[in-house]
């Protein structure tokens, strides 16, 4: 590919995000279609999202460029419950929007009710607490007495649903919000619930999570295309020396650069639309599990000696591509739940059962790796090839080095993910998250 056809493919790139724009933009982040309510403790819940939010720090009187907004949010419950209600009755019910920052998390719930923190007020804990019985308890931050901000809806008579007034929150702080709707009235059983918030940032609809990866997706695909470049102007000086393996690693650079560019314009698109259509996800993550799964065959193959020590895999042929195989499905899996449709900042329960065959397959992809690696310098070292020799053990110092750093960052996004985590299980609510 040379830099004609890389401009007709930044072309070709340029024209498509050119017709996600002009889809037009609905400027939805977290849709709700009667989601129904789950009782967790002595109440009924229902996750609204969890995200990093930037503070604008504009003055309070002047638009808000950072906000969370209610629209068209509105609340059913069941006909049985609603017939058990007079016409004439004012109050028949009550639901609670609690919006907290992570610094706040210790603000909701009280003492423990059977065995888990409770999140209503009883009889017996208004008074210990204070509280006012029937509601979420709720104690004032220190640093603004209006947090965790507390929006009331009251059903009506017998009506069957009630509509939450359109409310933009200003975020004044830095930090990672989350959204909860709970009901403390035992009769609210089945309570579901739709509409929308809105949640954004002061330069977009990206998640505090998201938004700095759009400038490394741009350093990427630049860092990528030059790589390209510098590798076709060697393949084509050398071309009638070129190995088979060397089609592979050309291979892997352009799904590479592919990759890194789709990602762009896909958190281009979610930025400025605060959606993610899910047929354009899906394929920038389908292109990204091919380029997974091909750069670690192609180490593994190299690891056995293929094009180097020896011709072809053999035998191994077979194992190697199913594997790739288990390997792609696996990825693909964990990318689609990862990112199709996904918004919140803390990911979903089901992403950790996919995690852990995908965890399993690297970690037995490495094992193999190093296995054949180790094998392979024996060869080389039994054959006296001093050159080879000498590069096989840099490769196998390089890897080692890469598995290291790779261990360590996982450690770190472990801890990132668990202490972001934490600001939901205060409400002994794990698996609403």
């Amino acid at each position: 590919m040379d830099l004609r056809r890389l401009a007709v493919l930044a072309a070709a790139l340029a024209a498509l995000a050119g017709g996600w724009w002009g889809r037009g933009a609905e400027a939805s982040i977290h849709t709700y279609d009667r989601e129904p309510f789950r009782e967790v403790g002595n109440a009924f819940l229902l996750s609204g999202g969890s995200e990093g939010i930037v503070a604008d720090g504009a003055d309070p009187a002047a638009p808000a460029s950072s906000f969370i907004k209610f629209v068209n949010v509105t609340f059913w419950r069941t006909p049985e419950a609603a017939e058990s209600h007079a016409k004439m009755a004012h109050s028949t019910g009550l639901v609670q929007a609690i919006l907290f920052e992570a610094a706040d998390r210790d603000n909701i719930g009280g003492s423990a009710y059977g065995g888990q923190r409770s999140i209503c007020c009883t009889p017996d804990l208004a008074k210990l607490e204070g509280c006012k019985q029937g509601e979420v308890i709720r104690r004032p931050s220190s640093d603004d007495p209006d947090w965790p901000y507390v929006l009331d809806t009251h059903f009506s008579a017998n009506y069957l649903s009630v509509k939450l007034e359109e409310e933009q929150v200003h975020i004044t702080k830095t930090g990672m919000y989350n959204l909860f709707f709970i009901s403390c009235d035992p009769k609210l059983r089945g309570l579901t619930m739709s509409g929308k918030t809105i949640w954004r940032n002061p330069g977009g609809y990206l998640p505090g999570r998201m938004a700095p990866l759009m400038k490394f997706y741009v350093l990427m695909s630049l860092a990528y295309l030059l790589v390209m470049i510098v590798w076709f102007s060697q393949y084509i000086r050398f071309w009638r020396d070129i190995l088979p393996i060397q089609n592979w690693i050309t291979l892997v650079i352009a799904l590479g650069l592919f990759e890194m560019t789709l990602w762009y314009f896909e958190y281009l698109n979610f930025n400025s639309s605060g959606v993610r259509p899910v047929g354009i996800t899906t394929w920038v993550v389908t292109v990204g599990a091919i380029r997974k799964t091909v750069s670690r065959l192609l180490i593994l193959s190299i690891s056995m000696g293929y094009g180097v020590v020896r011709p072809t895999l053999g035998g191994l042929t077979s194992k190697v591509l199913l594997l790739g195989l288990t390997y792609f499905l696996a990825s693909e899996m964990l990318d689609i739940a990862e990112n199709v449709g996904t918004i919140n900042d803390i990911s979903g329960k089901a992403r950790l059962f996919l995690v852990l065959p995908d965890a399993f397959l690297d970690a037995f992809l490495i094992l193999w790796i190093f296995t054949s690696l180790s094998r392979t310098l024996e060869k080389l070292q039994a054959r006296r090839s001093s050159v080879k020799f000498d590069i096989y053990r840099k490769f196998t110092n390089a890897l080692a080095i890469s598995v290291i750093a790779s261990v360590a960052w996982i450690g770190y996004e472990v801890y990132i993910y668990f202490s972001n985590t934490s600001t939901v299980n205060i409400l002994s609510i794990k698996e609403q998250c």
